[in-house]
């Protein structure tokens, strides 16, 4: 396990400190007035009553500090928002984190380019673990994040996609394109302990040009197979999109089609869980679900044991 804010253990641990201090060092008033003598309080303390009535106070008084210790433990582990916690299994394939990466190889005036801006503008938000991306042709729009609401704003901004950029001795290719999506995903040479899935959303091919390109379409393979990326295209044409699809298990479906539900079914059948070397399914990225609800218990433990010590 691990923790993405290791600040807030250390000051909650030096604010308890500091509360546990200030509790001992504090004056106490009481000594400022004699104790009261008080006849035949040895034998009022050895009554059975009197016994059985201080052990039972000492004992909830020691239980009531350790169900605090633990709810404040518990609570300060779940904002430094752990990593690593153990899920059950069945939720493996859905809280495994994913990245995302919308490829976009076509102009923002394109129909189903601006059926999917508009898809991901308005799902974004509902997003949990995922990390988004999006790339045009000539830029990394939105490189991978959880930022869901920057993500969201710069889907609802198709101009975002555009770039003049003009080549003396180059002519952009569908393999250029799908490779430049492929490297947004951090380490791509290597799988991830992450699913990873790209959607290309553009025409099979473009037009013929005698400038050099970078890429060809064995190297764009190579590049999808080593990074374990799931390749989904929605395209016009048969091509190395489509192929790529086959190849890695995604779908490929055609531009003319119903584009924002195409999209929904992509999302539908994500890649499956990666597996880590022992072969179970990798846990959650975050996972403060444990820890939230250790804390509740132990809140709850607190209130209720007044009620639990007088009965």
């Amino acid at each position: 396990m691990d923790l993405t804010w290791w600040a807030v253990v250390v000051f909650a641990c030096l604010g308890l400190a500091g509360c546990i201090a200030a509790a001992l060092l504090w004056p106490s008033r009481t000594l400022e007035r004699p104790p009261r003598v008080l006849a035949n309080t040895r034998r009022l303390t050895a009554l059975p009553e009197y016994v059985r009535a201080a052990r039972l106070q000492a004992v909830s008084a020691a239980l009531g500090i350790v169900l605090l210790l633990a709810a404040f433990s518990a609570a300060t582990l779940a904002a430094a928002r752990p990593t690593g916690l153990p899920i059950p299994q069945r939720q493996a394939a859905s809280a495994q984190p994913e990245d995302i990466m919308v490829c976009v190889g076509d102009g923002s005036e394109d129909a189903a380019v601006q059926t999917t801006m508009r898809y991901f503008a308005e799902t974004v938000r509902g997003f949990g673990s995922e990390r988004i991306g999006l790339t045009s042709a000539n830029r990394r729009v939105i490189p991978l994040t959880r930022d869901y609401q920057y993500a969201a704003a710069r889907f609802a901004d198709p101009a975002a996609l555009t770039s003049s950029v003009s080549y003396a001795d180059y002519a952009p290719t569908v393999p250029d394109i799908l490779a430049l999506c492929l490297t947004g995903f951090p380490e791509f040479e290597s799988a991830a302990p992450q699913r990873r899935s790209l959607i290309y959303i553009g025409p099979a091919d473009l037009p013929d040009d005698p400038a050099p390109a970078l890429f060809g379409d064995a190297a764009v393979r190579a590049l999808a197979r080593d990074g374990a990326v799931q390749v989904n295209a929605i395209s016009t044409g048969a091509g190395l999109p489509a192929q790529l699809a086959e190849a890695t298990g995604g779908r490929a479906f055609p531009a003319t089609a119903d584009v924002g539900a195409r999209l929904a079914e992509i999302r539908r059948n994500p890649p499956p869980p990666v597996p880590d070397a022992e072969g179970v399914a990798a846990f959650a990225a975050e996972t403060p679900d444990p820890a939230v609800l250790a804390a509740i218990l132990a809140i709850a433990a607190v209130l209720l044991l007044p009620v639990v010590i007088r009965r």
